[in-house]
């Protein structure tokens, strides 16, 4: 695991535990699934960025990436929108997710990219009026179970449209993660890039983690 990933997990780890986020309290995967399928399909997934290292998609990526083309082909979504700038690395995490998932067989017109996203609460605020403003109402995050307990909350108050979640069944990745895509991560490269380590205290990153940095519009 690279250094990217190991500290999205430790940060992400330390706010959901301030947050109070629990699964416990959740739904688990399988039970949001069944339900995923009673009302699918979704107009559109959305799928939270990744960091690149610029060599190999991480496990992190890779499991979310693998579970959009299974929904996609599942006929479960019909669009999936890959949300995230440069934020830890100088690669785009949205164009990155979106060139994988075209290698595995998603059709390109049905990919949509959020690149300005720097924290997960923006991928989904960025991407809910990205969908919003394409027509879809039917709108669900793709994700793993972690991610989707932490942003289960967010998503229920702070939006006019529903947002489902649909965390990936690790059992079910299993069986369909034997893939070795290869992709050419140029065009999703950022010149003079500088790390939001460096340019955004603890504090506002923190902060921006929680969503507190969002200007929200009325709907």
């Amino acid at each position: 695991m690279n250094s990217y990933s190991v500290r999205y997990i430790l940060s992400a780890f330390i706010i959901s535990a301030m947050m109070g986020s629990c699964s416990l309290f959740r739904p688990s995967p399988e039970k949001l699934y069944k339900r995923a399928l009673k009302n699918s399909p979704y107009d559109v997934i959305v799928v939270p960025g990744v960091p690149f290292n610029g060599k190999e998609w991480s496990l992190a990526m890779k499991g979310r990436v693998i579970w959009a083309v299974y929904l996609i082909k599942k006929g479960i979504a019909k669009n999936v929108i890959f949300s995230g700038g440069s934020v830890y690395s100088p690669y785009v995490e949205g164009k990155i997710m979106a060139l994988y998932a075209e290698e595995l067989g998603i059709p390109k017109e049905k990919i949509i990219i959020e690149d300005k996203a720097e924290h997960t609460t923006e991928n989904i605020y960025n991407s809910y009026w990205i969908a919003k403003k394409m027509g879809f109402t039917k709108i669900a995050v793709a994700s793993d179970q972690f991610q989707s307990n932490l942003l289960m909350g967010f998503t229920k108050r702070r939006f006019k449209l529903p947002i489902a979640h649909i965390p990936y069944i690790i059992d079910t990745l299993k069986t369909i993660d034997k893939v070795y895509p290869k992709i050419n991560p140029e065009s999703a490269h950022v010149d003079n890039f500088h790390s939001i380590v460096e340019t955004q205290s603890k504090w506002y990153r923190f902060r921006g983690t929680r969503g507190k940095n969002i200007k929200f519009e009325k709907e």
